[in-house]
């Protein structure tokens, strides 16, 4: 169970440089999603960009991932976890980068692409390089890991709104910077690639078969309609708002923060006194019931509430992010690598959310601006649902695996 025995400064101690490096360009990847939450009025002012289009900036960078779920434990068989890595990483630069100069809100579209492919790529090898470089446990390396995600979650939005307040360009242009230095980090400090003979074989559709297993099936869609209400908040909750990127910033920072720490210290808590399954069950509730706040705050213009609302959200999405990946993946048997188990759990999860981002805009235009909030409520209930009529049912686990909190936030 995650953090008995280990604190954050016992794992910092003695680490090599290349975990180090590693950790870093996490820290830069997991920014991905904060860092344009502020700027996104800002973009639809300067390009005169549809709220349609505007959200298809989260749509295809997480739909993209969930194509690229089916590729990257391949490609790291292939290829080799560094140069599996360093294309991510050099994926990340390029469309950071590029997106600084864009000149149309179709051109970032198409560089987000890019991003959500650099960004699968290196999350499915970084956390297997910190803990096969980390020196003591497994359950150090694990936190390194952690302390990167809960880093990036609350910088992400707050270099957002900072360099956001000078112009919607310069956190592409400093997000591609911070990612260059850790490329070149990771190119020159990580180790070389083996031989692809001591590495395991991983087939294309292996994380397909996995599904196979109803029990998974099912509560992966669970998750998927819960992740679907996840990216209601990050992407429709900035334009619902309207703020100026520093004000959006500061809340995405909370919501961040608050949601980095909850998946670590609260969830581990909320397992052992009630069950991993019954805190799913509550934290879906309680995220269905700050959706309806949210969208009060909408029908009575009253954009603090959303902001609330917003930051707020954070708990029960961390609580989410860790324990349901630890119902999900108890639905596993030995004959499925936990492995691919949860990359099967991850495609469909990253499918609520691409579908989500993509549907927001639309909701808002056929029913209101509160529309997309009132439906993120729904999908919590269809969540809920999914849970309690799994095969499951009376597995309710008392532990959280280590690395739980991790497979639920690798979305970000």
């Amino acid at each position: 169970m995650a953090h008995e025995n280990h604190s954050l400064t016992e794992a910092f101690k003695g680490q090599p440089r290349t975990v180090w490096v590693t950790a870093f360009a996490a820290v830069i990847a997991f920014m991905g999603i904060g860092l344009v939450d502020p700027i996104l009025n800002s973009i639809a002012e300067a390009l005169h960009a549809p709220h349609q289009k505007l959200t298809l900036l989260f749509g295809v960078y997480m739909g993209v991932q969930v194509i690229a779920m089916l590729l990257t434990g391949w490609a790291a068989y292939r290829f080799g976890p560094k140069r599996t890595l360093s294309a991510g990483l050099l994926c990340i630069v390029v469309a950071a980068g590029v997106s600084s100069f864009a000149s149309s809100i179709d051109q970032l579209i198409a560089l987000r692409v890019i991003w959500g492919l650099g960004n699968a790529l290196f999350i499915a090898t970084a956390l297997a390089f910190i803990v096969g470089q980390a020196r003591g446990s497994q359950h150090g390396a694990i936190l390194l890991y952690e302390a990167a995600l809960g880093a990036g979650l609350a910088v992400g939005p707050l270099l957002g709104a900072v360099l956001g307040e000078w112009s919607w360009r310069a956190p592409f242009a400093g997000t591609a910077i911070l990612m260059l230095i850790g490329a070149i980090g990771c190119a020159i400090m990580l180790p070389a690639d083996g031989p692809a003979s001591e590495r395991q074989p991983v087939s294309l559709l292996d994380p397909i078969k996995a599904l196979k297993n109803k029990t998974l099936l099912v509560n992966s869609i669970g998750a998927a309609f819960y992740t679907g209400a996840l990216f209601t908040v990050i992407a429709w909750a900035p334009l619902a708002m309207g703020l100026r990127p520093i004000y959006a910033g500061m809340i995405f920072f909370g919501w961040g923060l608050l949601t980095a720490l909850a998946g670590v210290f609260l969830a581990p808590g909320i397992a052992r006194a009630v069950g991993d399954r019954v805190g799913v069950v509550g934290a879906i509730s309680g995220y269905a019931v700050v959706m309806a706040l949210a969208a009060i705050g909408v029908l009575t213009d009253q954009v603090w509430l959303i902001g609330a609302a917003v930051v707020v959200s954070g708990i029960p999405s961390g609580i989410l992010n860790t324990l349901f990946t630890g119902v999900a993946m108890s639905a596993t048997d030995s004959s499925t690598p936990r492995s691919v188990a949860s990359a099967g759990y991850s495609f469909l999860r990253w499918m609520g959310a691409a579908v989500s981002a993509i549907l927001v805009a639309y909701l808002a235009e056929w029913f209101g601006g509160a529309a997309p909030f009132w439906f993120a409520a729904g999908y919590c209930a269809l969540a809920v649902l999914a849970i309690v009529a799994s095969n499951a049912v009376g597995r309710n686990k008392h532990t959280v695996d280590d690395d739980a909190v991790l497979i639920g936030a690798e979305e970000f």
